[in-house]
């Protein structure tokens, strides 16, 4: 603190420091300038808050045309196309690598005796094409199988079983993702499978998925399930067994998630649908021949525990 003098006069005033002053664009400006000098090596960066941004991956994504099948031209070289496929599947360019897949799409729609001998190869490398993680190469590969099962569905049970379970294995995945658009074209990819293969064979494949760890998996194979039970025969479903049917659906039933249930309702309403048409053909035949109520409560009791077998036959009894 300044002392007065003995005067009484007023203190001399203190020269005050100066205040340093911020500086904020100079170095910016000075390292635009420097990095824009000749000798710098390096080039002007211009960064504009309304300059258009810069083409990404995913704009690149979104100019991938999604072609359906109906709308699928024959290819111009089908046997040069065939020929150089598998390689052109496993490119790591993923636009060569959708190119490949509507390729692979044009021969199984209208070249399909071209596409049969390489058919396991193909299927391999679509799976491998369809843990990609590029949302156009991961679309165009689930419509590759969805055109292969239009075409080659009576053909796939003689494909190496590694392919085809590899194939089914990641359209279960991926009919259980989050993403709408992955998991929409995968349900449509497994409703040609089931509508195109033989059931019998197919049921034998799904049966394995109705322990799998993953709930939504559990379902989307169930109503796989459901679709081949629609389709077979009371002998397809004899072949395959009428109680391990049964014990399939009473196990869905117990499922956490509703449509693994209604999956299986609908299982249990195609057995009895069968079964009581045999029962029927039976009754004509024979005069004291069992009601279908009572054979049809008789096949659940021997088939499963009391409590699964009740609620099994509440299904299909007669409101």
């Amino acid at each position: 603190m300044a002392l007065r003098a003995l005067d009484n006069t007023m203190p001399a005033a203190v020269e005050e420091r100066p205040k340093k002053v911020a500086k904020v664009a100079a170095p910016a400006a000075a390292a635009a300038v420097k990095d824009a000098s000749p000798g710098s090596g390096k080039k002007k960066k211009k960064k504009n808050e309304n300059s258009a941004p810069r083409a990404t991956a995913a704009a690149g994504e979104q100019a991938v045309e999604y072609i359906p099948s109906e709308e699928l031209e024959a290819a111009a070289h089908p046997k040069a196309k065939a020929a150089g496929l598998v390689a052109e599947l496993d490119s790591k360019d993923w636009i060569r690598a959708c190119e490949a897949l509507n390729d692979a799409r044009r021969l199984a729609i209208h070249h399909s005796a071209l596409l049969n001998p390489i058919l396991g190869k193909v299927m391999l490398a679509i799976v491998k094409t369809m843990k990609n993680p590029r949302s156009a190469v991961l679309k165009t590969s689930i419509m590759a199988c969805t055109d292969i099962f239009n075409s080659f569905g009576n053909h796939l049970s003689s494909v190496s079983d590694d392919a085809f379970d590899k194939l089914l294995l990641q359209l279960l995945l991926k009919a259980s993702q989050d993403k709408r658009f992955v998991c929409e074209e995968a349900e449509k990819a497994m409703r040609a499978m089931a509508a195109s293969m033989p059931p019998l064979p197919l049921l034998k494949k799904l049966k394995a998925y109705v322990h799998h760890a993953n709930l939504r998996v559990r379902a989307k194979a169930a109503v796989a399930i459901s679709h081949c039970a629609a389709r077979m025969d009371i002998e397809a479903m004899k072949e395959f067994g009428m109680s391990a049917l049964l014990q399939v659906a009473a196990e869905l039933l117990n499922d956490r998630l509703p449509e693994a249930r209604e999956a299986a309702r609908s299982v249990v309403g195609s057995m009895h649908g069968a079964f009581a048409k045999e029962a029927a053909a039976k009754g004509k035949e024979e005069e004291d021949a069992p009601s279908v109520a009572a054979s049809w409560e008789s096949l659940c009791s021997l088939s499963l525990p009391p409590i699964s077998a009740q609620a099994v036959a509440k299904i299909a009894a007669p409101q």
